[in-house]
């Protein structure tokens, strides 16, 4: 289903959503605990602690309501950037779906890095390609722990990012914008009050998977990941070549300690190209599995709430019905009553006297007579 084909909010009233990306451990959980007052958790260390995809609960800023979206680094500890990949891809289509576009992007990283390693930059790379270049205007490059480093080693780092083009200097070329975060409240919310002006606008990918209907290893983003899986995996066969020289050369020498030592190297390292080669087999399966899964849980949720609101306007219906028929009610009692009055007081006035009247007549005569 078309984004255009959902109900939407208009513009005054709709949610703001800002996805937060980046590297584990630039801080995303922090910045969305500061701005939005809930407690995601903070990872400690190199220990990813945002596995999943969440979202915060609304806040105000400037009277706006914001959502954030905390988002899985392409280097998480605890899932392959296969899964982080096809996790991000299923929540952005349908947050896109449902006929919302995100108001901005925030990519967070850290000034206190040494230098921008392979890590990082496969980060960024993975992030220009789930943005594209047209949402670029919506996107805020965030530097943090800026108390970690010396002000003029930070303001150095801080210049190099936005004059390497292997770094942000490409995207602030196409209208990104980079501010500092002092890790404080007001900081925060100073970084969404510039996403609030922007005009909300679809990722490339969400353009790829709902508009274009493409399967999600045509996407860039895949395309991009595929290439690093590719990479990795010849950087595999070339220290597997030379395990098998060393292998050979140990053998020759007798050098049994060496030799089983690059035999549990060698099985480790065809150990990972396997699964290299099932990550890049498995995405396309499995993101339509789990897009299939969710699309009928999402039809579920919608019926039982169409039920819940026939429910609702029934019940609406039945005591308004009950109310009016107890207002007709009450008004057929006050007429029946005001009749019988009217009635009881005709009768009085023209009726016969009875015995008991009759009798205390009689002897009233009869004491007067006698007086």
């Amino acid at each position: 289903m078309s984004p255009q084909s959902r109900n939407r909010q208009s513009s005054s009233q709709q949610e703001l959503i800002v996805a937060v990306m980046g590297a584990t451990g630039t801080g995303k959980s922090t910045f969305i605990n500061l701005a939005s007052g809930t407690e995601f958790g903070v990872g400690d260390g190199l220990i990813s602690c945002t596995s999943n995809v969440a979202y915060s609960e609304p806040f105000e800023v400037n009277g706006r309501t914001v959502r954030l979206i905390d988002t899985p680094g392409f280097d998480d500890t605890n899932k392959s950037d296969t899964d982080i990949l096809k996790m991000i891809a299923l929540n952005l289509s349908m947050t896109y779906e449902a006929g919302f576009k995100l108001s901005g992007i925030i990519y967070m990283h850290r000034i206190s890095d040494f230098r921008v390693g392979g890590i990082s930059r496969r980060n960024f790379n993975m992030f220009r390609k789930l943005c594209g270049d047209e949402s670029l205007e919506n996107v805020v490059l965030v530097t943090n722990m800026w108390s970690l480093v010396e002000k003029s080693r930070g303001d150095a780092r801080e210049k190099e990012l936005m004059e390497d083009e292997r770094l942000f200097q490409p995207v602030l070329e196409k209208g990104a914008r980079m501010v500092r975060h002092d890790n404080t409240r007001d900081s925060a919310h100073r970084i969404l009050r510039q996403i609030i002006r922007n005009t909300p606008a679809a990722l490339q990918i969400q353009k790829e998977l709902v508009e274009q209907g493409k399967d999600i290893s045509q996407t860039a983003a895949a395309v991009e990941l595929d290439q690093e899986l590719a990479a990795l995996a010849q950087k595999h066969m070339e220290e597997l070549k030379e395990i098998k020289q060393e292998m050979e050369e140990a053998l020759a020498a007798r050098d049994e300690e060496t030799r089983e030592e690059l035999e549990m190297f060698q099985a480790k390292l065809e150990g990972d190209m396997k699964k290299i080669q099932e990550d890049r087999d498995r995405l396309s399966s499995e993101y339509a599995a789990e897009k299939q899964r969710a699309d009928e849980q999402i039809a579920r949720m919608m019926k039982s709430l169409e039920d819940s609101e026939k429910f609702r306007a029934e019940g609406e219906k039945r005591l308004a019905n009950l109310q009016e028929e107890h207002k007709k009610g009450l008004e057929r009692s006050e007429a029946e009553r005001r009749a019988l009055m009217e009635t009881m007081k005709n009768m009085n006035e023209r009726r016969e006297p009875g015995f008991f009247e009759c009798l205390g007549n009689a002897l009233g005569a009869l004491f007067s007579f006698r007086l």
